[in-house]
């Protein structure tokens, strides 16, 4: 049973997990940026986290969080790798995407001049995470 605090802290992460997936979905499919091998790994951890923690809210499930919390941190792994590369930290040799228009290191879109796609899924995975820990520690007492 999510109790009222839990209830509107998944809400908040489920809020984000849905503006993430349309930002995702927008990006590639409007303005045409073609996804590279981490960023279909990144959808792939935040497209199921919008059906799986809708899905406890409408049930009052609290066992949602624990399903989405494993989601949640390989798509946060996944952001973070993605950001090294973007940074230069990661050799050639142990990058997944070789070059051209999908290379996992080309920055498509910039925004304010340091804000890169991959930077916002790293935030949005980690608020998630975090909202998802703190409703998962939330007291049980709550009426």
């Amino acid at each position: 049973m999510l109790y009222p605090r839990q209830w509107n802290l998944v809400f908040i992460a489920w809020l984000l997990a849905l503006v993430s997936t349309l930002g995702a979905l927008f990006f590639s499919e409007i303005v045409g940026i073609e996804p590279c091998v981490l960023c279909w790994y990144q959808r792939i951890a935040m497209f199921p986290l919008v059906l799986i923690l809708a899905q406890g809210l409408a049930t009052s499930d609290s066992s949602a969080i624990r399903y989405a919390l494993p989601l949640g941190f390989i798509g946060a792994l996944s952001a973070l790798y993605h950001n090294l590369i973007y940074a230069g930290l990661i050799p050639q040799d142990l990058q997944p995407c070789g070059q051209g228009s999908s290379s996992c290191a080309q920055i498509d879109l910039q925004l304010f001049g340091f804000v890169t796609l991959p930077l916002l899924s790293l935030l949005a995975f980690a608020a998630i995470n975090t909202l998802l820990l703190i409703a998962s520690k939330a007291p049980r007492n709550e009426k």
